[in-house]
C-alpha cells in the first residue's frame, strides 16, 4: 500500500475534511469517487466470464499442464502442479481482478534500481503472508470437512433460486468488495483510516490485511478449475494437502501481477516517485485502484449475480458478456 502513516486529516470545514499526502488536501474527491465507482460498474457490464475463464484461463492451463485441465487429478503431486497452474490461469478472472487493486498502490518506491527492487519485495512479502495464512487455514478446513460445504456441490443452478454455493460466493466477495471500498474511501478522507493506530507500530498492517482479502477469494471462488481443485482437496480428507494446494493456488493467482509490479517498480521507480510527489496524487492513486476494484467485486458478485439468477429483474450486461 502507499504508506498510510503518511496520510493525515486536514480540517477545512465539514465538506472539505479530506485525507492528504504531505499535509495537502486531496482535491475534487467527490469527482474521484464517482468516476472510480463508475469505472468499476462499467467493468461489470462488459466483463465476459466465458471468455476469461475458458478462453484465457483454459488455454493457459492446457498449455502449462500439457493436457486437458478438466481431466481428473491423479495423486498429490499432480494436485500440487494443478493448484499453481489453475491459480496462474485464473489471474484475470472476475474472482481475482480485485487483486490488481491490492497490488497497484504498492508502487512508488524511490532510490537506486537495486534499492527499489528490495523495497518492492517488502510489501509484496507482507501481502503474501496475509494471503498464505488465510489460504492455508481454509485449505486445511476443506481437507477436513470440505465434502459437506456448499462449494463441493455440483448441482445445476435454478432460475429464481440462490444455491448455497452462490450464497457463499456473494458473502465472501461482498465482504472483500466492501472492505476495499472502505479503504478507498479512507484514502480520500470520507471515513477514518481503520489502521491508523497500528501504523506507528506496524506500518504494513494494511498490506497484510489486503493479502488476507486475496486469500479470502478462495472462500467464495466459483472458477471451474478451482472448484475442481476444491473437490480434490475435500475428497482427499488430508488437511495438509488442502493447505498446500490452496496456498499454491493463491501464489499462482498473484504471480503475474507480482512480476509486473516488480518490473514497474524497478524500471520506472524514479519517474513514478516524482509523479507521486505532487500533493494528493499518492492518496488518489491508492483510492482509485481500491474503489474501482471494490465496486467491481461487490457489483459483479452481489448485484449482477442476482440478476443472472433472475432474483432481480435486470442488470445491464454487454451482448458479448450475457
Amino acid at each position: 500500500m502507499a504508506r498510510s502513516e503518511e496520510l493525515s486529516v486536514t480540517h477545512q470545514g465539514p465538506e472539505e475534511q479530506v485525507n492528504a499526502v504531505g499535509g495537502t488536501a486531496v482535491e475534487r474527491r467527490w469527482l474521484v469517487l464517482l468516476l472510480s465507482i463508475g469505472a468499476g460498474f462499467l467493468l461489470t457490464v462488459v466483463w465476459s466470464a466465458e471468455f476469461v475463464d475458458k478462453t484465457i484461463g483454459g488455454n493457459v492451463a492446457r498449455t502449462v499442464l500439457g493436457h486437458d485441465p478438466e481431466a481428473p487429478i491423479s495423486g498429490a503431486m499432480a494436485g500440487i502442479a494443478f493448484a499453481f497452474t489453475s491459480g496462474l490461469a485464473g489471474t484475470f478472472t472476475a474472482c481475482n481482478i480485485a487483486a490488481f487493486g491490492a497490488v497497484a498502490p504498492l508502487l512508488g518506491a524511490a532510490g537506486s534500481r537495486w534499492g527499489r527492487l528490495v523495497q518492492s519485495l517488502k510489501p509484496l512479502g507482507w501481502m503474501s503472508l496475509g494471503m498464505l495464512v488465510v489460504s492455508a487455514v481454509y485449505g486445511a478446513v476443506v481437507g477436513i470437512v470440505g465434502t459437506s460445504m456448499p462449494q463441493f456441490s455440483q448441482a445445476e443452478t435454478i432460475p429464481g433460486v440462490l444455491s448455497g454455493r452462490s450464497v457463499q460466493s456473494m458473502v465472501a466477495f461482498g465482504i472483500v468488495g466492501l472492505a476495499m471500498l472502505y479503504m478507498g474511501l479512507s484514502a480520500l478522507g470520507f471515513v477514518r483510516d481503520p489502521f491508523l493506530r497500528l501504523h506507528s507500530r506496524f506500518p504494513y498492517a494494511q498490506t497484510v490485511f489486503m493479502g488476507a482479502l486475496i486469500g479470502g477469494f478462495l472462500i467464495g471462488r466459483p472458477y471451474p478449475l478451482f472448484r475442481q481443485l476444491f473437490r480434490d482437496a475435500a475428497e482427499s480428507g488430508n488437511p495438509l494437502y488442502g493447505a498446500a494446494a490452496f496456498m499454491l493456488q493463491s501464489v499462482g493467482n498473484i504471480a503475474i501481477m507480482a512480476v509486473i509490479f516488480i518490473v514497474l517498480s524497478v524500471a520506472s521507480g524514479p519517474r513514478l516517485q516524482m509523479w507521486m510527489t505532487k500533493p494528493g496524487r499518492a492518496a488518489v492513486f491508492m483510492a482509485v485502484t481500491l474503489i474501482v476494484a471494490g465496486a467491481f467485486t461487490f457489483l459483479y458478485w452481489d448485484v449482477r449475480l442476482l440478476a443472472r439468477r433472475e432474483i432481480i429483474p435486470w442488470y445491464p450486461i454487454a451482448p458479448w458478456a450475457a
